[in-house]
């Protein structure tokens, strides 16, 4: 029996943008580890006899941390031999999949990987915004907006300035700080969007221009997990002109 993990790429959350590769992974798994951020529903795609462990993480509440992760990852592969950890988006942005591959491929289990649909390029084009756009945005950041201290990336203080589209994920908590940045470099009325639950049926979403997002939001109801699209392509999304005109009272 070999000892293996594959670390998989559940996509932005629909179940049916996981790729045919990370399906048929999982058909052949005997253990799965899976995060809050995969849809439950792939699970199906597991034989039945399969251990299913959730080892997900939420602000607020009790969850494994990265270390006991990483010791059942090896633990199981070595008892049970093929171990899929099935990550929300792709494992390797923001997902902390390459710590759980080095790791176990450091206590000799084989390893492969199986990238997954980034939430960061994903979310935004089902809602028909593109990242890039010719003549409009010639390049993307992808910033994460928790640091492991706390506080906000340094790389918003040259991403704000950029006329590249920015995109932050798991930064909901820092949106007041973020739009702050922004009005303070001049750049308060770039268009704007909020995305909680991208691609999932319990979607939501609101669109303005940063200077009142963090009342949009609010009035809303946006929670987490939510993605941030800062920037001109979001003006391309079908809505954006009649929300500006609600937000601003001006719609009839």
């Amino acid at each position: 029996m070999e000892a293996k993990l594959t670390l998989v790429g559940a996509g932005p959350g629909d179940g049916e943008l996981i790729t045919l590769k990370g399906i048929r992974a999982l058909e052949k798994a005997d253990v799965v580890l899976y995060d809050e951020l995969a849809c439950h529903e792939l699970l199906d795609f597991a034989p039945a006899h399969s251990m299913k462990i959730y080892v997900g993480k939420k602000v607020g509440e009790p969850s494994f941390s990265q270390e006991e992760i990483n010791g059942l990852i090896v633990r199981l592969a070595r008892k049970k031999g093929h171990v899929v950890r099935l990550k929300g988006g792709d494992p390797f942005v923001f997902g902390r999949g390459h710590e759980e591959m080095q790791y176990a491929r450091d206590c000799g289990v084989t390893v492969e990987v199986v990238p997954g649909v980034s939430s960061c390029i994903s979310v935004p084009a089902s809602m028909e915004i593109p990242v890039t756009r010719r003549g409009v945005s010639e390049s993307f950041w992808v910033i994460t907006g928790t640091t492991r201290d706390g506080s906000l990336s340094d790389d918003m203080q040259l991403a704000v300035q950029s006329k590249a589209t920015v995109v932050v994920l798991m930064g909901l908590g820092k949106l007041e700080e973020i739009c702050a940045l922004y009005k303070r470099f001049g750049r308060g009325h770039l268009p704007m969007a909020v995305i909680q639950n991208g691609t999932r049926p319990d979607e939501k979403s609101v669109i303005g221009q940063v200077w009142e997002m963090p009342q949009l939001v609010r009035e809303q109801n946006i929670g987490t997990p939510a993605i941030m699209i800062m920037g001109e392509v979001v003006a391309l999304h079908p809505s954006y002109a009649l929300e500006y005109l609600h937000s601003n009272g001006l719609a009839c």
